[in-house]
């Protein structure tokens, strides 16, 4: 087999059926001797009919394939073998059955099984099926183990062939390959033509807080419960909009609901340019920073690109690049010894990699660190000009409104900064956001961003937002000041560190001692308090590290009571 060629796995056509169905005789009847050759040279059964089939081709020959029978036809072809009443396990409706894994004999050594097999895995998982039986060959039973089957040391014979029969419980089979073979399955993907309409992975969630609503309720029945909560969880502004944004919407509110937003925020756009000092071309609005995520990534990179991120930072970078796209992710360490600052030296060396993307967060989350607007700059343009750079900007007002790179990365070729207008606006419900890059760079994704992609009410607050400059600076200063006294009675609690931040939140690292971030934010769940266990956003973090979001005067001191009251009975039950 050439090297070269990839395997392609697709769903096979109907007109793919007659040729399965002459390899099958080909197999089994000539090669195999399971069933007599017959005139036609062709072998099918009365399952083939309700029965999905898989093929493995390299170019335009079929050289193996794999079936599943659903549950839904009643009939299996275990059951010729055994009775249901001597398999060991039940058969209900979730119960699905591969069968027939076939390659041809000059392929055996190729991947072809193996990636066949992983087709109905995906499919069945796709399908809500919770079990799956097959008998294996034994020739082949360890790629079924190989997978995380179990082999149940009942054998069956038909004709000259001896099988085993195998089970696997599909949850208990994603947590073995994630385990054991995600990296094998990422080699696969990457050197075979995956032509189904499901992903070669299974899509991952990427928790981002927000828990709090679980005690609200998420169908919004009884929003007066908000006011029980603390949702410090997450990093919305602890102050309302600017009143102005309120009066409008509140004036229109029957009429906004009603209608449709201008088509290309064209608006939004102009008002965000004129601000920011650049032109309505170098601005890209969307619904959210989240929104612009999705769309550009996927747009630009592949599981052949390279991508260097911080470590830690806020999970939604990792969240796409590894488990959407699947391309190649290097960390650049940030040591907790100098709370988490980035390391500009260490940066510029990595950067030499020549990588295709370069993810940074100024100030970066869940750390509050900022680098300086100018020590920003000269970074970058000792980056390859080749690499794109992405620097999000998130909460970057808190950090002086001077210190955007915007009109930076206007007139460059490969930087591209996100601003959210969620965070430092109070409009995180609303999903506003934007890009300001190059022409060069939004041309593309212009041309994939729908139409309406921000909300009537979002791009009339986003517009006001911009043009109240007053209203949040001063609302930026309250936010140093509330931060400022909440690390002073942080520090008067038996913690091991507080990270100092230039945002609306602080990082807490606890003693070891004592209760882990999981159990500490479990405890002060059942009060009302909701604070973020930040160890799945960082491979420096571990099982004792909270971040914490700041709100006003009266609720910080909420907060404080609630972690005071927990530390101190989390302190006596682990003494005692």
């Amino acid at each position: 087999m050439n090297a070269h060629r990839k395997i392609k796995i697709s769903l096979a056509s109907n007109q793919d059926r007659q040729r399965i169905y002459e390899i099958r005789h080909r197999v089994y009847a000539v090669e195999l001797g399971q069933h007599p050759t017959n005139e036609n040279g062709t072998l099918s059964n009365q399952l083939d009919e309700g029965n999905i089939y898989f093929i493995a081709q390299l170019g335009t020959e079929i050289i193996g394939f794999i079936s599943i029978t659903p549950p839904g036809l009643g009939i299996y072809s275990m059951d010729k073998y055994l009775s249901r009443e001597a398999l060991p396990f039940e058969v209900d409706d979730t119960m699905y059955e591969m069968r027939i894994l076939t390659v041809l004999e000059e392929y055996r050594k190729s991947p072809a099984a193996l990636l066949l097999m992983w087709a109905a895995y995906r499919w069945i998982d796709t399908h809500k099926g919770t079990n799956v039986m097959a008998i294996g060959k034994l020739d082949v039973l360890p790629l079924y183990l190989k997978l995380g089957f179990k082999a149940l040391g009942i054998q069956v014979e038909w004709g000259a062939v001896r099988f085993e029969l195998i089970h696997g419980n599909i949850q208990t089979l994603h947590h073995y390959v994630d385990k054991h073979l995600v990296p094998l399955f990422r080699r696969l993907e990457a050197n075979c033509d995956w032509d189904l309409n499901i992903s070669f992975f299974k899509p991952g969630e990427c928790y981002h807080g927000g828990a709090f609503f679980n005690a609200i309720g998420n169908t919004f029945d009884n929003l007066t419960k908000r006011h029980d909560i603390i949702n410090a969880d997450v990093l919305d502004a602890w102050f309302p909009p600017s009143p102005r944004i309120m009066d409008k919407l509140n004036e229109h509110l029957p009429w906004i609901a009603r209608t449709s937003p201008p088509t290309d925020c064209g608006g939004m756009t102009q008002v965000i340019a004129n601000k920011r000092g650049v032109k309505t071309e170098n601005i890209l609005p969307g619904a959210g920073s989240s929104d612009l995520i999705f769309l550009a990534f996927r747009e630009w990179l592949t599981t052949s690109s390279r991508v260097l991120i911080l470590d830690p930072m806020y999970g939604e970078y990792s969240h796409v690049l590894e488990k959407l796209i699947r391309c190649e992710v290097d960390l650049l360490a940030l040591n907790p010894d100098i709370n988490y600052q980035v390391n500009l030296e260490e940066l510029k060396l990595a950067a030499k990699k020549k990588y295709d993307l370069i993810v940074l967060v100024n100030p970066n989350s869940p750390t509050g660190q900022h680098v300086d607007k100018e020590a920003m700059i000269a970074t970058i343009k000792s980056f390859p000009s080749t690499t794109r750079v992405w620097v999000d900007e998130t909460y970057v007002e808190y950090a002086g409104s001077d210190q955007s790179i915007e009109q930076f990365a206007a007139k460059t070729n490969n930087v591209i900064v996100c601003k959210s207008m969620s965070k430092v606006y109070a409009l995180s419900g609303l999903r506003s956001a934007y890009l300001c890059a190059s022409a060069y760079q939004l041309e593309n994704l212009q041309c994939i961003t729908p139409p309406w992609a921000v909300s009537l009410p979002a791009q009339i607050a986003a517009v006001i937002a911009l043009q109240d400059e007053a209203y949040y600076r001063e609302k930026y200063k309250e936010t140093h000041f509330l931060r400022e006294q909440m690390i002073m009675e942080l520090s008067k609690l038996d913690l091991l560190s507080i990270v100092n931040t230039t945002t609306n939140f602080v990082l807490c690292h606890l003693k070891e001692d004592g209760p882990t971030a999981a159990e500490l934010v479990s405890e002060c769940r059942k009060v009302g308090v909701y604070l973020r266990d930040v160890g799945t956003m960082g491979k420096q973090f571990g099982k004792y590290t909270i971040r914490i979001a700041i709100k006003d005067s009266q609720t910080n001191q909420k907060i404080l009571q609630t972690l005071s009251s927990v530390l101190i009975s989390s302190s006596v039950n682990h003494s005692s």
